[in-house]
């Protein structure tokens, strides 16, 4: 459970909140158990979204993060704790998380911007396996992605 800046208290997790990637069920609940164990991590918000070029969905992670975080050691906790299709792609990094009316997390939101950087203000990030660590989305990797120029790398 969280408690909100409301004082209210909700469930993070959605039991039976799942997408398709790389021809495997991903299950949200337990991708956000790995990263909520990171340092700094304050509350978390795993999603599925749509990769041009490719079919399912690839994992994304909305977070809000404090002083003690560090993305090397998200990049670790994902790689050693969690299965190649189920690690996060992409991060966006937000002051904070919205809500359903009933205190849940909002991912159909969420979901639908996808990792467009023309639209979302938040920082957002692409995991990098060549160079091992989350590097900053740019334009060029995001039209990379858009044009299927790195579909090989995901």
């Amino acid at each position: 459970m969280m408690r909100d800046k409301n004082g209210f208290f909700y469930f993070v997790d959605r039991l039976g909140d799942t997408f398709r990637w790389k021809g495997e069920n991903v299950a949200t609940g337990e991708v956000e158990g790995v990263i909520a164990t990171v340092p700094g991590v304050t509350i978390v918000n795993v999603y599925g979204v749509t990769v041009p070029h490719h079919d399912g969905r690839a994992g994304m992670a909305a977070l809000t993060v404090n002083s003690n975080f560090s993305f090397e050691t998200l990049y670790e906790k994902v790689t050693s704790d969690l299965p190649s299709y189920a690690r996060p792609l992409f991060l966006r990094i937000t002051p904070e998380m919205d809500t359903t009316s009933t205190h849940k997390l909002q991912k159909v939101q969420v979901r639908n911007e996808g990792f467009n950087i023309q639209t979302i203000k938040d920082p957002l990030y692409f995991r990098d396996d060549k160079l091992g660590k989350f590097v900053p989305l740019t334009p060029e990797i995001y039209e990379q992605l858009q044009s299927g120029a790195i579909k090989s790398k995901l």
